[in-house]
């Protein structure tokens, strides 16, 4: 019985080595072959599973969700944006996606198929995590409301506190800011800049999860009733400027592309419990390449903050954000609103009053009254200067926000030595109608570079 079997499968094994009819290989050769094909189609068929799905639903990367929709019209509208040309139909570009009705193109994504794709960077929430996270999105967590927007405070499972913010679908607008702040700052960290932390996208609804900044925001510090003396000392308003600076010096000069925020004002300055300064709201900031010295846009933020030239061309670049925390910075140090309707005539526009003030030689009267220790005069001084160069009104003129940050930053106003022939400074003085502002020198470790110093940063 076992020299039978042992016959039978040596009988086996040698016609494995007999020559097949297939090329006159032998049927071992053909089996192998067999194989391989077999196990290399197996793969094909998972590799394109796989690939598909990818681009469906986003790559796993590193912790965060990236979208990766690629293709021509993709490249070309995102080559349109750098160039500052507007999108007449609501399109989005920056993110491989376009939604501006075409079927033609592979990469088109249309409204309907954008609530099953994973956008941006950060972690995705589901809707139901951020009801309950809000209580049902209830009006006693509301914590502020804007013109695009109701934001909630909500306590996660982990016990950690956010910020929710649920975006009006108005039109489109919710898709677009969804996006712009996705881009703008999804991938950014900065002390003085609001953390995204996640959103929501499910729907036709859009949500952004930021950190929790536990103490309101600068307006209502500014122009609530805190009592006859604020807590906002002449130091704190200060370290608030200067951190509010650094924010922006980091979005102008540190990031490529550079983000224009766009609408810098003091409701979006929020503070946390140590007065530090921390930017938010991206939802109407442009992008700019290193090509591109502006974009073409339609004028968007808030009356009383932006910019002369941009209010009537449309055309944005950093400067726009510096004459913003220009007039920022004026109300800073008088407490009084940009715009105040409740003040007589000459006092309506803060910007005016104010030029009005310094140019009199009443700068200190300019000093809010609720401050009790009032400031040093050359510390006054400087932030004066500082302010009027900001708003100068040649955008070419105003100073970087890295020089801004080393100006406040500094111990005494670093005064050029060389003295300008009488006429010049003369010619200078009238056509700034101050007699001062144009007097105002950059500091002199920043004449020459970008302004740009990232251990401001720290």
């Amino acid at each position: 019985m076992t020299s039978g079997n042992e016959s039978s499968g040596g009988g086996e094994s040698g016609k494995l080595w007999e020559r097949s009819s297939i090329l006159g290989l032998k049927l071992y050769v053909v089996v192998i072959i067999f194989v391989v094909f077999v196990i290399t189609g197996a793969l094909l068929v998972l590799l394109v599973f796989y690939w598909n799905r990818k681009a469906a639903r986003g790559i796993k990367y590193g912790g965060c969700d990236v979208i990766a929709v690629m293709g021509t019209k993709a490249m070309m509208m995102d080559e349109k944006r750098e160039k500052g040309l507007e999108d007449e139909k609501g399109g989005l570009y920056g993110y491989g996606i376009v939604s501006d009705g075409s079927e033609s193109s592979s990469s088109a994504v249309s409204s309907a198929d954008i609530s099953n794709i994973i956008i941006g960077w950060g972690r995705w929430y589901a809707l139901k995590d951020l009801e309950n996270a809000t209580g049902g999105f209830s009006s006693g967590n509301v914590i502020g409301e804007g013109g695009y927007g109701i934001v909630f405070r909500g306590l996660l499972p982990d016990a950690s506190v956010v910020a929710v913010k649920n975006l009006f679908n108005n039109k489109g607008q919710a898709e677009r800011e969804f996006k712009v702040e996705v881009e703008a700052i999804g991938k950014v960290r900065h002390k003085n800049l609001v953390g995204l932390i996640g959103y929501c996208a499910e729907g036709v609804q859009r949500m952004l999860v930021y950190e929790y900044v536990a103490n309101g925001n600068l307006e209502q510090w500014l122009h609530g009733d805190v009592g006859p003396i604020s807590p906002l000392t002449w130091d704190i308003r200060m370290k608030i400027a200067i951190g509010t600076a650094k924010g922006l010096a980091y979005l102008h000069e540190g990031l490529e592309p550079k983000v224009v925020h766009r609408d810098i004002k003091s409701s979006n300055i929020l503070l946390d419990k140590q007065w530090n300064p921390k930017v938010s709201d991206f939802g109407l900031a442009k992008l700019l390449g290193s090509d591109s010295s502006y974009v073409t846009t339609r004028v968007m933020g808030t009356f009383g903050y932006v910019a002369p030239e941009y209010a009537s061309t449309g055309m944005l670049n950093e400067g726009s954000d510096v004459y913003s925390f220009g007039v920022l910075l004026m109300e800073i140090i008088s407490g009084r609103s940009p715009v105040d309707h409740g003040r007589s005539a000459g006092e309506v526009n803060l910007v005016d009053w104010f030029k009005g003030m310094v140019g009199g030689r009443r700068g200190e009267e300019a000093v809010d009254p609720l401050i009790k220790v009032k400031p040093l005069p050359t510390a006054l001084k400087r932030v004066l200067l500082v302010c009027l160069r900001c708003i100068d009104l040649d955008v070419k003129r105003r100073p970087k926000m890295g020089q801004v940050v080393h100006m406040l930053e500094a111990d005494e106003f670093p005064f050029l030595t060389e003295h300008r022939p009488a006429r010049e400074t003369a010619l200078r003085s009238a056509r700034s109608g101050l007699g001062i502002a144009d007097r105002i020198p950059l500091p002199l470790e920043n004449t020459t570079g970008g302004g740009f110093d990232r251990s401001m940063c720290r």
